[in-house]
């Protein structure tokens, strides 16, 4: 495995959080630890609450959301290839490892990320960070796996969300309708909207301000401006950004471009 696919991965490590994060997804996994404080999570209906030394675990295209009180945690967002590529090292088949138990209460598993973490931050040796990432990985693996999907698995199986959400992708710099996405679909704006929302847990247009989000975030990554992030993804202005951006993330893209508590 090359150290490398962390490039492009980001680590968050936030000292204090009160407030509400807005229902959303990734495209990556998100794995996360709760250092203090305490986390109301939203997640497929129900309501979690994370505490000190709890791990939290999102699958891809997981809608989740929820509110903070004086929580101090750290996340990092490792992606579908990353970690389907631990899980082929472990049992020489290349899956997508799908975790059911969201809220984790294992210290080991607590230890093994936090000693991951740590070496990322104190940028350490390569091979320490291989190393603590691998072992903390596979035993997240190994005891919580529940299941796996092929590796050409996307957000939906079902076609007609498949072939919605590729329209999206491909056009989010546009302003897209909703007699676009039926017309696309064969549907009428009725049905899609309840095939949409059914299938998925949000709204059509919620779906499209987070995957403008998720990509005015890679944008940034690459050293683009706000302002051109905004316009690049179909944002009306900088500020209508912003905003989303925060509700989502709970800071903007500029604390996110400049503090020194994000590891890119």
């Amino acid at each position: 495995m090359k150290l490398e696919t962390l490039n492009k991965t980001i680590f968050e490590n936030i000292h204090h959080s009160n407030g509400e994060f807005s229902k959303h997804f990734h495209n990556t996994y998100t794995i996360g630890l709760t250092h203090d404080g305490i986390f109301k999570s939203r997640y497929e209906k129900k309501i979690i609450y994370s505490y000190k030394q709890s791990s939290k675990i999102i699958n891809p295209g997981e809608v989740h959301g929820g509110d903070s009180n004086s929580w101090k945690y750290t996340n990092f967002y490792p992606s579908i290839e990353l970690v389907s590529e631990v899980y082929e090292q472990i049992f020489l088949e290349k899956k997508i490892p799908i975790f059911t138990e969201h809220i984790i209460n294992d210290i080991n598993l607590y230890n093994l990320l936090l000693n991951f973490f740590i070496s990322i931050y104190s940028n350490v040796d390569k091979m320490i960070v291989e190393t603590n990432m691998i072992n903390a990985l596979s035993y997240l693996i190994k005891n919580y796996a529940d299941m796996t999907k092929d590796y050409d698995y996307s957000f939906n199986n079902k076609e007609i969300i498949k072939n919605s959400i590729s329209y999206i992708k491909d056009s989010l710099e546009t302003n897209i309708s909703l007699d676009d996405l039926a017309a696309n679909s064969n549907l009428s704006k009725y049905h899609f909207l309840r095939v949409f929302r059914n299938n998925t847990g949000i709204t059509p247009h919620k779906y499209i301000l987070i995957q403008r989000i998720e990509k005015s975030k890679d944008l940034i990554l690459k050293g683009m401006n706000i302002s051109s992030a905004a316009y690049s993804t179909g944002f009306s202005d900088q500020s209508h950004l912003i905003r989303s951006f925060k509700k989502v993330y709970g800071y903007t893209p500029n604390d996110f471009k400049q503090n020194s508590n994000f590891v890119l």
